[in-house]
């Protein structure tokens, strides 16, 4: 019993210890520290008054986090908005022709709607191009080429050889590089981006050798596939087991210098887009549009006995032909190109000349928006250019080829669903 009461002793003996020594040390511990004898400083400091830029600071990470707050997320929905626009210009003299080279972004001056833009982005001219090659493929091709031909060669040649004089002859690898879409009822892929001989050389043998089987000109489809690109025949030099696929258009391509190439009558038949339509794609791309007519020859050839509206037999009458050179003229002016009406076929290596001329030549130029544009509403563009750098612009001396303006797309509707 003794021996029990004398372990509980010593057991509360060395529990006292601890407690001592464990308050000893907090004590310690929490000793306030003195002021440094250096300093000014006060025990109890008047809180200052919070500067400016601190309270901007404060209201601005408040909002934030307010906005995060009552934001709703959409799933598999992103919305990318841009506040840059690009613009593409050639510049060259009125009467000459010249084209311009060695501008800097001083000699340039950006108007929209009439008010000065400040350029915020200036690319000079780069040698690689990279363009699409859409030819008319079809049975009227075929009839309208017969004018320059006759019967001693195939009238598709008229529209086949400018497309492969500008595949041999321009497009240069390493840093060339051309697609090639044939359309009659629907586009179709040949070939996709290359610039590898053998497959240019293997797209003009495919086209030799093959003959149209329609004769319907859905020009506006193939227009809008070679811009935007959309579902359509797999590409036939890949030989793909799938009978459709989909193709990406020259909007998606990463490449400073753009441009389609169109070798067509400008006839369209019965395309799923109309006139409209095809237009507000053109003016949304922003790509240039170097078109070739193929049936000015015919026209000319053939007027006087062409019917003034399209024949019970599917001839195109007269006012066919004006509102097709009408088409072209306003594709290649709203896109920033040019329009080449073929006469004779021994025009088409200056036309191909002058288009890799002004291709190889442009001027990227871009500007930051001050304000959102509307969607769908037009925008005014004009390129003014300085070429002596005087201080004065020279647009009566020089010519500067871009586009007239700058569209939005609007927003798509979602669609309905029946229940």
């Amino acid at each position: 019993m003794q021996s029990a009461f004398s372990r509980s002793g010593l057991f509360l003996c060395f529990l006292a210890f601890i407690l001592c020594a464990f308050s000893t040390n907090v004590a310690a511990q929490s000793r306030p520290q003195r002021p440094d004898p250096k300093g000014n400083d006060k025990k109890n400091q008047r809180p200052k008054p919070k500067t400016a830029e601190e309270l901007k600071a404060e209201e601005e990470e408040k909002k934030r986090l307010e906005e995060e707050k009552n934001a709703t997320v959409e799933e598999g929905v992103l919305n990318v908005d841009t506040d840059i626009v690009n613009v593409d210009a050639v510049v060259y003299n009125k009467k000459t022709g010249q084209i311009i080279n060695g501008l800097k972004k001083e000699n340039f001056g950006i108007f929209e709607n009439g008010t000065k833009q400040s350029i915020s982005s200036f690319t000079t001219p780069e040698s690689p191009i990279t363009v699409t090659l859409v030819l008319e493929y079809s049975k009227w091709s075929e009839v309208l080429g017969r004018a320059a031909g006759g019967y001693f060669e195939p009238g598709i040649y008229e529209t086949i050889r400018p497309v492969s004089l500008f595949l041999t002859r321009f497009i240069k690898p390493p840093g060339d590089f051309a697609s090639v879409i044939a359309f009659d009822m629907r586009p179709t892929p040949i070939t996709d981006f290359t610039n590898d001989p053998n497959r240019i050389r293997q797209t003009i043998e495919l086209l030799l050798r093959n003959r149209p089987a329609f004769r319907e000109n859905n020009l506006f489809d193939a227009i809008k596939f070679s811009l935007v690109g959309g579902k359509g025949d797999s590409v036939v030099l890949e030989n793909s087991e799938s009978r459709t696929a989909q193709y990406g258009g020259m909007v998606d391509v990463q490449s400073k210098r753009r441009a389609i190439i169109l070798v067509a009558s400008g006839i369209d038949t019965f395309s799923r887009i109309n006139y409209g339509e095809v237009r507000k794609v053109i003016q949304e791309a922003g790509i240039p549009i170097y078109i070739i007519s193929t049936g000015n020859l015919f026209y000319k050839k053939y007027e006087s006995q062409l019917s003034a509206t399209d024949g019970i037999t599917g001839m195109p009458g007269r006012l066919t032909f004006l509102q097709a050179k009408n088409a072209m003229n306003t594709f290649a002016k709203e896109s920033g190109g040019m329009h080449f009406e073929m006469t004779f076929e021994s025009e088409i290596p200056a036309y191909l000349q002058t288009i890799n001329g002004l291709l190889r030549s442009q001027y990227s130029l871009a500007y930051d928006l001050t304000a959102k544009h509307e969607p769908g509403k037009k925008y005014k563009l004009e390129v003014m250019v300085d070429v002596d750098g005087d201080g004065n612009y020279d647009n009566k001396q020089y010519t500067v080829q871009h586009r007239p303006f700058v569209t939005s797309p609007k927003p798509k509707e979602p669609k309905s669903t029946k229940q």
